[in-house]
C-alpha cells in the first residue's frame, strides 16, 4: 500500500504523508512508540468490503486523524501471521485504535467513522495533555 520510499524509514514516510497506509509487513510499530496512534485494520482479504469502507471513511476525514497524530495500518493475510496479527489476534474484520504507548485502546468488529474515532482517542490522557498544552495550560 504504501509506495516505494527509498531510503525513508517507515516513520519518515508517514510524517511526509500522514495518509500513507501502511501494511502490517511493511513495518514495525516499535518505531512508531510516543510518535503516533496506530489504527490496525484487519480483513481476512483485501477484498473484504468492511475494510473498503473502513479505508473510505478515514480517508473522508483525513484532518482529524492528521491532527491526532494516526498512522494507518492493514493486515489482510491470515496466513501470513504478521507479529500484529499474532499479538492482537483478531477474527475476520477488526478494527484497533492503539495508544501512541503501544496499547490497545479500542477493539471494533465493524467499520468505525472518523468522528467517533477522534472522540475515543480525545478521552485517552496523553491526548488530553496534547490538548491542554495546545491551548497553554
Amino acid at each position: 500500500m504504501a509506495q516505494d520510499s527509498g531510503d525513508l524509514s517507515a516513520v519518515e514516510l508517514w510524517q511526509s504523508d500522514p495518509m500513507t497506509v501502511f501494511t502490517a509487513d511493511e513495518l514495525d510499530l516499535n518505531e512508531f512508540f510516543w510518535i503516533a496512534r496506530p489504527i490496525v485494520i484487519f480483513a481476512d482479504s483485501p477484498n473484504d468490503p468492511r475494510l473498503r469502507q473502513q479505508l473510505d471513511l478515514l480517508t473522508d476525514r483525513p484532518e482529524a486523524l492528521i491532527e491526532r497524530e494516526v498512522v494507518i495500518v492493514v493486515d489482510t493475510d491470515p496466513a501470513a501471521m504478521s507479529p500484529l496479527r499474532e499479538r492482537l489476534r483478531p477474527r475476520s474484520f477488526m478494527l484497533v485504535i492503539m495508544g501512541k504507548d503501544g496499547e490497545v485502546e479500542l477493539r471494533k468488529p465493524a467499520p468505525w467513522p472518523v468522528r467517533e474515532i477522534s472522540r475515543s482517542i480525545d478521552k485517552m490522557p496523553l491526548r488530553q495533555q496534547e490538548i491542554n498544552a495546545e491551548r497553554g495550560f
